[in-house]
C-alpha cells in the first residue's frame, strides 16, 4: 500500500529575518569560502589568484638592499630612498586600516547572520533545526577565527606603525644632513666665487696699469738717453767717469749717515725710556719680542702688590700721537700678538689712586718667521695640535689633544672624526692672542668661531701659535675679511 501524505506549505513571514544594513560596507563582491574540517572547524578555501608579495615583504627587502648599499650611493639618493619607503609604509598602514574596517564589518554582519540563525531555530523542529544548529556553530567558529585575525591584524598594524616612525626619523636625519652639506657647499662657492671675480678685477686692474705705464717708461728712456748724450758732447770721457765717481761716494756717504743717525735716535729713545721706567715703582720683565710673554714686575718690597693694582695694556699708533686700547688686556701678563710688531706698547698701572704708565721699545719679530709662513701659503690648510683651555669663558675639563685646520676658506676644531666647531671667515670671527692671566699665554689664543661660540687654545709651542695667526689672517683677507681681536682697529 502506498500511504499519500499530504503536501505542506511552509512560508516563514519576511519580518522575521532582520534585514543587513545599508551602511555596512565590503572590500570584497563575493562572500568567502569556507568548509569544515575535523571537530566541526572551519577552514578557509586559498585563493588561487596569486597578487604578488605584500607590501610589508617589499618594504624589508627595500630596506636589506639600502643597508647593503649605503657605502656607494650619495646624501640625496639616501634621502629619496627614505622617502619612497616612508610612502610605501604609509600605503601599508592604509591598507592595515581598511583591512580593520573590513573586520569591523565582517563581526556585524556575523552578529547580524547568527541573531537570524537564533530565530529561525525557534521555528523548525527535526532535521531543519539540527541544520540551522549546524549553522549557527559555523558561524560561532567563524567568529572566533575572525578574533583571531583581528589579533594578527593589530600586531601586524603595531609593527607598521614602529617601521613608519623608524623610517620618518631615518628620513628627517637624512634630510638635516642633505641641508647642512647643501649649506657649506653653497658657502664655499659663494667665496670662491668671489675671489675668482676679486683676481680677475685685480689683473685687469694691473693691465691697465702696465699700459698706461709703458708710454711714460719710454719717455723718461729717451730723455736719459738724451741726457747722457749731452753731458758726454759737452764734457770729456774723463771727465765724466771722475764725476759719476764722486757720486756714487757721496750717496754711499749720505747712506750710511742717516743710518747711523736713525740708530742713535733708537738709542737715544731706548734710554730714555729705561730711565723713565726705571723711576718707575713698577718694572716690564720678558723679552719685548714675539713669542714671548711681558710681566708687570713690583722694583721694591715696599710698593703695593701686582694682584692689588689694576692695569690696561695699549698700542701706539706708528705715529705715536694716539693710542688705541687693547680690549680684554688687563691683566699683569701680556703675550704679544703678530698684530703688535713693529709697534709699541704701553700699560697703565692704577695702584692706591695713581697712575703710572710703562712702555716698551717696538715688538721685534722672529726670524724665519715670516718664510715659514709664505711657505705654508702654497698649501690648501694646515693642522696644529691643540688643547682646549676654556670653552665659552669657562676651564674645560679635558685636556685631550684636538686638531686646529687652518684652510683657504674656513677654519675647523675637530678630535678625530667629532667636529667642534668648522666655520668659514666671516665678520663676526675673531681671532687673536690670549689676553687674559692664562697659563702659557705666549702659546695660546683666543678663537670666536661664532657669536656664542668662543675657545682658548693652547699650541705646543709659542711658533705654532703665531703661525696660525698669521696663516690665519692672511687667508681671511683674501676672502675680504679682517681677523682681529675684540675691538681692534685694523
Amino acid at each position: 500500500m502506498t500511504k499519500i501524505s499530504p503536501e505542506i506549505e511552509f512560508k516563514m513571514p519576511m519580518e522575521a529575518v532582520p534585514p543587513v544594513s545599508a551602511d555596512v560596507s565590503f572590500i570584497s563582491n563575493s562572500f568567502p569560502k569556507y568548509k569544515l574540517g575535523a571537530d566541526n572547524q572551519v577552514l578557509e578555501e586559498p585563493i588561487e589568484d596569486y597578487q604578488g608579495p605584500s607590501l610589508k615583504d617589499v618594504i624589508e627587502q627595500e630596506a636589506s638592499n639600502l643597508s647593503d648599499q649605503h657605502k656607494r650611493i650619495s646624501v640625496r639618493d639616501l634621502a629619496s630612498k627614505f622617502d619612497k619607503n616612508l610612502a610605501a609604509a604609509a600605503k601599508l598602514s592604509n591598507e592595515a586600516k581598511l583591512r580593520e574596517v573590513a573586520s569591523l564589518e565582517g563581526h556585524v554582519l556575523l552578529k547580524k547572520l547568527r541573531d537570524a540563525l537564533e530565530s529561525l531555530r525557534g521555528r523548525f523542529a527535526g532535521r531543519n533545526k539540527e541544520d540551522v544548529e549546524k549553522a549557527i556553530s559555523m558561524v560561532e567558529a567563524l567568529a572566533v577565527k575572525l578574533t583571531q585575525s583581528e589579533g594578527e591584524l593589530i600586531q601586524e598594524k603595531f609593527e607598521v606603525k614602529k617601521l613608519v616612525n623608524f623610517l620618518k626619523q631615518a628620513s628627517e636625519d637624512a634630510k638635516k644632513l642633505v641641508n647642512q652639506e647643501k649649506s657649506f657647499a653653497c658657502a664655499e662657492i659663494e667665496s670662491a666665487r668671489a675671489v675668482v671675480l676679486r683676481i680677475g678685477e685685480a689683473l685687469e686692474e694691473q693691465e691697465k696699469a702696465s699700459q698706461a705705464s709703458k708710454p711714460q717708461d719710454v719717455d723718461g728712456l729717451v730723455e736719459e738717453v738724451q741726457e747722457a748724450r749731452r753731458i758726454k758732447l759737452l764734457h770729456q770721457p774723463s771727465k765724466v767717469m771722475a764725476m759719476e765717481y764722486e757720486l756714487r761716494a757721496l750717496r754711499d756717504q749720505i747712506r750710511e749717515k742717516s743710518i747711523f743717525s736713525i740708530k742713535l735716535q733708537k738709542e737715544l729713545t731706548m734710554s730714555k725710556r729705561d730711565e723713565e721706567n726705571k723711576s718707575h715703582l713698577y718694572m716690564l720683565d720678558g723679552s719685548e719680542a714675539l713669542g714671548s710673554y711681558l710681566r708687570i714686575q713690583p722694583c721694591s718690597d715696599e710698593v703695593p702688590q701686582v694682584s692689588k693694582c689694576s692695569f690696561q695694556w695699549y698700542r701706539l699708533s706708528s705715529e705715536g700721537s694716539w693710542r688705541e686700547v687693547i680690549s680684554g688686556a688687563n691683566k699683569s701678563i701680556y703675550a704679544p700678538d703678530p698684530l703688535d710688531v713693529g709697534r709699541i706698547l704701553q700699560v697703565d698701572i692704577v695702584s692706591n689712586g695713581k697712575k703710572l704708565t710703562l712702555t716698551t721699545n717696538p715688538i721685534q719679530s722672529v726670524s724665519g718667521l715670516g718664510s715659514h709662513v709664505e711657505a705654508l701659503l702654497r698649501k690648501s690648510n694646515t693642522d696644529f695640535n691643540v688643547v682646549i683651555s676654556q670653552m665659552n669663558g669657562k676651564d674645560h675639563s679635558s685636556h685631550s689633544v684636538h686638531s686646529f685646520n687652518v684652510g683657504r676658506m674656513r677654519i675647523k676644531l675637530c678630535r678625530g672624526w667629532i667636529t667642534k666647531a668648522r666655520e668659514i671667515y666671516s665678520p663676526s670671527m675673531q681671532l687673536c692672542g690670549v689676553r687674559g692671566d692664562v697659563s702659557n699665554a705666549a702659546k695660546a689664543l683666543f678663537w670666536q668661531a661664532r657669536k656664542g661660540l668662543s675657545f682658548v687654545l693652547t699650541f705646543e709651542s709659542e711658533k705654532e701659535r703665531n703661525v696660525a695667526i698669521m696663516l690665519a689672517r692672511k687667508y681671511a683677507l683674501d676672502c675680504n675679511v679682517v681677523l682681529a681681536g675684540p675691538d681692534d682697529l685694523v
